[in-house]
């Protein structure tokens, strides 16, 4: 560019933009500094893998203002007309180094429920599957041949709830009549006489995390007599009962602190320390029932030492070390973040360990919230409603970032890619659905069920989606 009198001006400035690259949680990588206009996320990767001294170089999103940024910097500005006269703050999303192949086909419709389907859920490694059943039975599937494994009796009635412990060596299985009983998943056995001592139906189960304790021996179970047990299963007894509820419990969850979380009816979410059962916090905010809750570290919670490579392990130690490389890993510097769901249609985002008061009030559900999953990377909470929406909300802000709509009833249970890229719903129109996080857009319609989806779950190991509803079959979905 020239001046009127012919001299030639210095375009460089004119071309960088000032930016602050930060971590999810706002951390910044470094001081603000002058980039090139013409950079795009690939240029980016570059940088950031260079200032953080990655030895394997890592995949990175990045997003402005909760907006991926997926053309060069100078379109961007351009299109949404941002002013450069502060420094521009870019998060950096760390990636999944592996990809999940969507679902978009029933690989095996298997009879053998004679009731509707209530619960499945996938083993910690993904090697094994389980489901829990209105025919007051459990049971265990095999994936490779896709037939039924064990059918598991001794409940005596219908079974609303089950829960792999996260080194895969127990189920334990909750019932209307308040019952618990554990199983061994290798024979299918039980292994010792129910568990009992609620009054009422159980409403959840949650193991204590293995990077806590290995081999896995306790966990909560809770019910809608308004108390929580923790069990031992060695010992084979309540430990300590949780009480304190003036209603049903509707969920629990055992976190990576040690602390249990459970949500009631009598609309408070109440944190118990789990040496001696003591209560430490209450978390008040919501007019109606609590429904549901999620930890930000839940899915390496679930999963422990297993991961999508599928390595095995020969002792429990070795797991339990894993296990909380893991954990620490995926938690970071950060606290962990809790949200909760309601049937005042909404949520809420929590840093139970920072403030009794909540982070952020998350609306815009027009129905009761039934259901809330953060993603494994802890980047995205997704939410279930009955206003047949499913929301996608930021997890560390709990900003609204959009809604899936295309189902035509209430969506009853969502479940993500190991992955995070890809979000499962179930619904009472009797069909599946996948959506992609990155398009915002549905990626694949199942249809199949006869009637409603009640539950689903997505593999940890990425293969394989099951779901279960009211016309007694499991499918099994693959890529």
């Amino acid at each position: 560019m020239e001046t009127e009198t012919g001299e030639k001006r210095d375009t460089t400035t004119i071309n960088n933009v000032m930016c602050l690259l930060t971590h999810p949680d706002g951390a910044p990588l470094g001081a603000p500094m002058y980039l090139p206009q013409n950079a795009g996320p690939q240029q980016l990767q570059l940088i950031v893998n260079k200032i953080l001294d990655n030895e394997e170089k890592l995949p990175y999103a990045f997003y402005i203002s909760d907006e991926e940024l997926l053309v060069p910097l100078e379109t961007y500005l351009h299109k949404n007309k941002v002013s450069v006269e502060k420094a521009l703050p870019i998060v950096c999303q760390p990636q999944a180094i592996f990809r999940i192949r969507p679902v978009n086909r029933c690989s095996a419709t298997i009879s053998g429920h004679a009731e509707a389907v209530l619960t499945v859920a996938f083993s910690p490694d993904g090697r094994h599957l389980a489901s829990g059943s209105g025919d007051t039975t459990v049971r265990f599937w095999d994936l490779n041949t896709q037939t039924p494994l064990y059918t598991c009796t001794g409940h005596k009635n219908w079974v609303l709830c089950i829960a792999w412990s996260p080194d895969g060596k127990y189920l334990v299985s909750g019932s209307k009549s308040g019952e618990l009983q554990c199983w061994d998943p290798e024979t299918g056995k039980l292994s010792g006489n129910p568990l009992s001592g609620h009054k009422k139906w159980i409403t959840g189960i949650s193991w204590e995390p293995v990077h806590l304790s290995a081999p896995c021996r306790r966990f909560v179970s809770a019910s809608k007599d308004g108390d929580a047990r923790i069990w031992d299963v060695t010992l084979r007894k309540c430990v300590i009962c949780l009480s304190g509820h003036t209603l049903a419990i509707t969920c629990v969850k055992w976190g990576g602190d040690g602390m249990i979380y459970t949500g009631s009816q009598d609309c408070t979410i109440k944190v118990w320390e789990t040496t001696q059962g003591k209560l430490i916090r209450e978390l008040k905010g919501h007019g109606h029932w609590v429904n549901s809750l999620a930890l930000s570290t839940e899915y390496v919670l679930r999963t422990g030492a297993f991961d999508h490579t599928g390595k095995q392990y020969s002792s429990p130690e070795e797991m339990k070390k894993v296990a909380l490389e893991r954990y620490n890993k995926m938690k970071g510097n950060a606290p962990e973040r809790l949200v909760s769901g309601s049937d005042d249609f909404t949520m809420f985002l929590w840093e139970p360990f920072v403030s009794k008061h909540p982070k952020t009030r998350m609306t815009g559900h027009q129905q009761l919230v039934n259901h809330v999953y953060f993603s494994p990377d802890g980047q995205w909470v997704a939410s279930a409603s009955f206003d047949k929406s499913v929301k996608l909300w930021n997890g560390t802000t709990g900003k609204f970032i959009a809604a899936f709509r295309g189902h035509v009833g209430p969506v009853y249970q969502i479940s993500w890619s190991a992955d995070s890229r890809l979000l499962l719903s179930g619904s009472k129109d009797s069909t599946l659905k996948v959506w992609d996080i990155r398009t915002r857009k549905l990626k694949q319609d199942l249809p199949g069920h006869s009637d409603e989806v009640f539950s689903v779950d997505w593999s940890p190991d990425g293969e394989k989606v099951a779901s279960g509803g009211k016309d007694k079959v499991l499918k099994l979905w693959m890529g």
